[in-house]
Formats: structure tokens, C-alpha cells, sequence
């Protein structure tokens, strides 16, 4: 993970927080949650201030969260019900652990170059037939952000092509756009694929 990323999640811990609060009531995180079998082992990658985990977790989920962030994940670690951990991306490992992973806006702050290995790592890790949902910011290109986050665009095609190339079978595309903490609107990809 980039550092400045790090250190602007470490800093602004608080003000992601409250943007990031609705998330608790998506539509795509709850229809995640239906297609999960009962007590489903998940992992939120890169989880910032844990809210989707907390979701999980009220679902009767056995959640693991992660974060590069030690300010995010010491947040996350107070949901009831979560176990967080400090990870970077590089740090998941394992194979056949979870039923589903939930990859939400996190992947997006890899470099381009490491994203097949990160995808692989993930299919690793799931289940045979596990639950694999990853949402990007659109667009070409690596760059930082007004506020110095490192961030990775990607096409739809460009997108569908890593996680097909990686073993997944996309089965639903959602696409829409957003409000950042850097406050521009940016349009966004979720794909949900089957491992």
C-alpha cells in the first residue's frame, strides 16, 4: 500500500467515517448478504471504519476485516461481532477461508501492476463457488487524487478481463457514481463474481 494513502486514512480516520456511514443501507452490500450461505466466513478488504463489517456481523457472518490503516482497523475492532487486523493487500493469504469477499473502493488504491496478483491471492483465499465483490472508480490511468491518494482507474472491459483472467466468473455489473472525501463526484464499477 502507498504510504501517503495510509497516513491520509490514518489523519482523517474521522471525517471518512461520517462520509462513508450510508453505507449500511446499500442495496449491493445487502444483496451480497442474501447470496451468502447462513453463517458465512467473510473477509472485508480493506475495511476502513468498518461499517459493511458490522453489517456482516448483525447477519450472523464470522467476519474478519482488514485495513492498511492501524486508525481504521482500532475503529473496525469496536464493531461487535468483527475481527480486524491491520494487512496490507500483500498480506492475505490462505486458501479455501472464506465464503465471500467484499471488496469495496479498496483494491482501487493498488498500483495497476499488482492487481492481477492481488485478484489471484483472493480466489486463493475463497471458498470453491465463494461470493467475490470488487468496486473501482472508472476511468485510464494511475494518479493521485487532491488529497494524495494513490488511485487506479479501470475500463468495465478492463476490469471483467482481470477477474476473468484471475479464475472468477462475473455474474452481476453495477455501475453509478459517488461523492469523494475529495469532494468531485466520480463515476464507479461493482462487479460481483462467483470463485
Amino acid at each position: 500500500m502507498d504510504p501517503k494513502t495510509i497516513a491520509f486514512y490514518d489523519a482523517q480516520a474521522a471525517n471518512y467515517e461520517a462520509l462513508v456511514r450510508h453505507e449500511t443501507k446499500d442495496p449491493i452490500l445487502l444483496a451480497f448478504i442474501d447470496a451468502l450461505p447462513q453463517g458465512a466466513s467473510v473477509l472485508d478488504l480493506g475495511c476502513g471504519p468498518g461499517h459493511a463489517a458490522a453489517v456482516f456481523a448483525r447477519a450472523g457472518c464470522s467476519v474478519t476485516a482488514t485495513d492498511a490503516s492501524a486508525v481504521m482497523v482500532a475503529m473496525t475492532a469496536e464493531r461487535p461481532g468483527v475481527t480486524a487486523r491491520q494487512a496490507t493487500f500483500d498480506q492475505i493469504t490462505g486458501e479455501d477461508l472464506y465464503d465471500g469477499i467484499w471488496a469495496n473502493f479498496s483494491l482501487l488504491h493498488a498500483p495497476r501492476a499488482d492487481m492481477p496478483r492481488h485478484l489471484a491471492a483472493m480466489k486463493t483465499a475463497l471458498k470453491p463457488g465463494g461470493l467475490f465483490h470488487v468496486a473501482l472508480k472508472t476511468g485510464a490511468g494511475e494518479k493521485r487524487d487532491t488529497i494524495e491518494r494513490l488511485y487506479t482507474y479501470y475500463g468495465i472491459d478492463e476490469l471483467r478481463g482481470l477477474l476473468t483472467t484471475a479464475g472468477f466468473t462475473v455474474t452481476e455489473t453495477r455501475t453509478g457514481e459517488s461523492m469523494g472525501c475529495d469532494g468531485t463526484v466520480a463515476p464507479w464499477v461493482a462487479m460481483t463474481a462467483h470463485g
